[in-house]
């Protein structure tokens, strides 16, 4: 059965059918359920052009990616991100689409977007620190949201974001605590607004003991295992070595073990690992006794917590801008110990 021979059934309009199946407020309870009843037993399922056309809304939320991006497909953080997020997509019947671009052609995707009435929303993420896509989707008008912040923008917007820099403080005011003094951070990528906050928070702490920043001891590019193994490979072969190594990523921190094993040095004793984000469901810190002493935050509530902003913004546009904060929790693992003397 179509959508127009339910409306004959029922006696009601097709766009009142649509409104209803779709959970719009200004359709009666008894209505809605009136409706429901019959599209189950004329086994009915909404087209979604059909539905376009009376609603108004795709019902779908963009994610565009460049090509400088592209790997993060495969990143377990995104993909715990898209997992939150789709579970609160799935439960409000909204659909995802995915646009890869080239780097020059990021800008233009979110007008030409927009245009064609593909997306009703678009969820922004890795946010540099000055970020025009920011600016770009405000004068568009295009409903948002960034899971992250943009420290150089003045825009009023919609975001979700792990406080960064107090979780970085507090894990250098751990390894502080501990005797050590030579701590390395290995971060991501300096542009990116999350690497330079957490950059703070580590300054920050070593500042408020009297230790000296070292810029030696400081690297920051794509976080993968790869890097994290060379960088804190030549870092441990310098001639004075750092005792600790902070890294921004469960996966950096996999390649800073590798490179501590292999040159013959015990984790926890001769150097000490305090890393990110290791509440990943196919990426786990360990069981009983995590691997890692870790600033856990969970990237799928934040997918979650982004995905319901941004339809409580698409289906209430004047409402005011949201924000939330996320904190870390520490948590104790066996990657760390005393300054050995």
């Amino acid at each position: 059965m179509n959508l127009r021979q339910l409306s004959e059934v029922l006696g009601v309009s097709q766009t009142t059918i649509s409104r209803a199946l779709n959970g719009y407020p200004e359709v009666s309870e008894k209505t809605r359920q009136r409706i429901e009843q019959a599209a189950r037993k004329y086994n009915y399922s909404p087209n979604r052009g059909a539905s376009t056309l009376a609603t108004g809304r795709s019902m779908t939320i963009g994610h565009v990616l460049s090509e400088a991006t592209s790997h993060e497909l495969v990143n377990p953080i995104f993909g715990d991100f898209i997992a939150g997020a789709s579970e609160v997509y799935k439960a409000n019947k909204y659909d995802m689409l995915f646009s890869l671009v080239k780097n020059e052609e990021e800008s233009d995707i979110y007008n030409s977007l927009l245009r064609r009435g593909v997306v009703d929303g678009v969820v922004l993420q890795a946010p540099k620190i000055s970020d025009e896509r920011i600016d770009i989707l405000e004068k568009l008008g295009i409903p948002f949201v960034v899971h992250g912040r943009s420290s150089r923008s003045n825009a009023n917007y919609s975001w979700v974001d792990v406080n960064n820099r107090s979780a970085f403080r507090r894990a250098t005011e751990f390894l502080l605590d501990l005797g050590h003094r030579k701590i390395a951070l290995i971060n991501g990528l300096a542009t990116l607004d999350f690497a330079q906050r957490r950059y703070l928070g580590y300054c920050e702490a070593l500042e408020s003991r009297g230790v000296a920043v070292n810029g030696n001891l400081v690297k920051g590019a794509e976080m993968t295992e790869v890097y994290g193994y060379m960088v804190a490979k030549e870092m441990l072969l310098q001639k004075s070595p750092p005792t600790a190594i902070l890294t921004a990523s469960m996966i950096s921190a996999i390649g800073v073990r590798r490179a501590v094993q292999e040159l013959g040095l015990t984790l926890g004793k001769q150097v000490s690992i305090v890393t990110h984000d290791d509440e990943l469901s196919y990426l786990n810190n360990g069981q009983q006794i995590p691997i890692f002493t870790a600033t856990r935050s969970s990237v799928r509530k934040a997918g979650r917590i982004a995905a319901q902003m941004l339809i409580d913004r698409i289906e209430n546009p004047n409402a005011p801008r949201a924000e939330m904060l996320l904190e870390a929790e520490l948590v104790l693992g066996a990657s760390t110990g005393p300054v050995q003397q």
